[in-house]
C-alpha cells in the first residue's frame, strides 16, 4: 500500500477532512491534492462580512502549511475532466495519474434563471459577500428582498440556511444601526414552507421568527427571473433596490467530462460507501456527490466532513483489496445565526430539533469557526 497513489480534487471542507483521515490511517501513502489554490475559504462565516463581523479575506485561508505536515504533494490547477475511468485527473496544468481518486471539489450554483446577474450569492465567495456589504453601507432605505432556489432535477440539491441567517444578520444589522425602519425585507421561495428539510419545527420556528421581526413573505411562486429593481415569480412581481439569492446547485462544470455516471441533477452518483457508482476505486464526499438517503440529507460542511471520513476508510480498504464497510450518517446540524443569536437545528432520520434564538449559539458557531480554523492557522 505504501507505493499507492492518491489523488484529492478539491481543498474545502471534504478534501481536508480526507487528508486527515488518511493520514491517521497512513503514514506512507502518496497523496496529491488537486486546487486552484492551496487554500480553503470558511463558507459558513461569509454571513458575517456583510455586517462587519468578519473582513472576507481572514476567510481564505492558506492551507499549504497544513499539506506540507502531513506530507501532501500540492498540484495548482483546475480540473478539466477525468481519463482512463478516473484513474488519470486532467488540469489546465497537466495530468495527474493515480491508483484511488476522491473527488471533493463541491458544486456550483445554477445560473439558467433569466436575469440572475442582478442578483447577488453570498456562497459564491468573497467579492459577493463584500459587495453585499457595500450596497448596504450605501443604501440610505428601500426593499431588499431575500431568497433560494433549488435543482428543479434533484430537489434536495439547496443551500437555504445562509439565506436565513443573511435575512436575520441583516434585519439585526440594521436595528442596531437605528436605520431598519427605512428598509422593507422580503424573504421569497417557491415552496409554501421554505426550509422543510430542516424539518417542520424549524420551518414554523423560522416563519414565526421572520413574522415577530416584521419581515414580508412571498412564498408557493414559482421564481421565473429577475431585473434590476425586481424579483419575477409566477405569483407577481417583488420590486428590489437589492437582491440577495442563492440558487440551487449542480455538480462541478468539469461532470459532464469525467466519463462517470451522474445523477439526473448532475452531479457524481454515489452508494452509502461514498464510492461513485460503475467506477473502480473512485470516491465521492461532500457536495460534488448525489448519495441515497433521507429527502432531507444536506448539502453543508457538516456532512461533508462525515462523507470524507467514510470515503478515505473505505478508499484505503479498496486499495488493500477489501470491501468497504463506513457508512456515513445521515445528520443534520446547523446553527442559523442572526448576528447576535443562534437558532439552533438538529435532525437525523429519529427526530427533529429546533431550539429557539439564544446567545449561547452565536458563539458557538464563532468558538467553532476558531476550533476549526485554528489548525490551519497554527500550520
Amino acid at each position: 500500500m505504501s507505493q499507492a497513489h492518491i489523488v484529492i480534487i478539491g481543498s474545502g471542507f471534504a478534501a481536508l477532512t480526507a487528508v486527515r483521515e488518511l493520514r491517521k490511517r497512513d503514514r506512507t501513502v502518496r497523496i496529491t491534492l488537486v486546487a486552484p489554490r492551496a487554500e480553503l475559504m470558511y463558507y459558513p462565516s461569509l454571513i458575517w462580512v456583510p455586517a462587519g463581523l468578519r473582513r472576507s479575506a481572514d476567510l481564505a485561508v492558506d492551507v499549504s502549511g497544513f499539506l506540507a505536515r502531513h506530507d501532501v504533494r500540492f498540484h495548482a490547477g483546475r480540473v478539466t475532466g477525468l481519463a482512463e475511468g478516473g484513474r488519470s485527473v486532467l488540469t489546465d496544468n497537466g495530468a495527474i495519474a493515480n491508483d484511488a481518486l476522491l473527488i471533493a471539489s463541491g458544486g456550483r450554483f445554477l445560473k439558467g434563471l433569466p436575469g440572475i446577474e442582478h442578483a447577488l450569492t453570498i456562497c459564491e465567495g468573497a467579492a459577493p459577500a463584500d459587495a453585499i456589504r457595500e450596497r448596504l453601507a450605501n443604501m440610505d432605505g428601500g426593499t431588499i428582498a431575500f431568497g433560494f432556489g433549488t435543482n428543479p432535477k434533484e430537489q434536495g440539491a439547496m443551500r437555504g440556511g445562509p439565506m436565513f441567517e443573511l435575512l436575520f444578520g441583516i434585519d439585526t444589522l440594521l436595528k442596531k444601526q437605528g436605520r431598519r425602519e427605512r428598509f422593507k425585507l422580503v424573504f421569497f421561495n417557491a415552496a409554501q414552507e421554505p426550509g422543510k428539510r430542516l424539518g417542520a419545527k424549524a420551518v414554523s420556528g423560522l416563519l414565526r421568527e421572520m413574522k415577530k421581526r416584521g419581515i414580508d413573505t412571498h412564498l408557493g411562486h414559482k421564481i421565473t427571473g429577475f431585473e434590476a429593481d425586481r424579483v419575477r415569480t409566477e405569483g407577481g412581481e417583488i420590486p428590489a433596490d437589492l437582491i440577495l439569492f442563492m440558487p440551487g446547485m449542480t455538480g462541478p462544470a468539469w461532470a459532464g467530462e469525467a466519463g462517470l455516471p451522474l445523477s439526473a441533477g448532475g452531479f457524481f452518483t454515489a452508494d452509502a460507501h461514498c464510492r461513485v457508482a460503475g467506477a473502480d476505486q473512485v470516491f465521492v464526499a461532500g457536495d460534488s456527490g448525489s448519495y441515497p438517503g433521507p429527502d432531507w440529507l444536506p448539502k453543508q460542511a457538516h456532512i461533508a466532513d462525515l462523507q470524507a471520513k467514510a470515503a478515505a476508510e473505505n478508499l484505503l480498504l479498496a486499495l488493500a483489496g477489501k470491501p468497504p464497510v463506513a457508512r456515513f450518517k445521515a445528520e443534520l446540524i446547523c446553527i442559523v445565526d442572526t448576528l447576535d443569536r443562534g437558532i439552533m437545528v438538529y435532525r437525523n432520520e429519529r427526530r427533529a430539533l429546533l431550539l429557539p434564538p439564544c446567545r449561547l449559539m452565536h458563539w458557538a458557531k464563532r468558538f467553532f469557526e476558531w476550533q476549526y480554523l485554528r489548525t490551519f492557522r497554527k500550520a
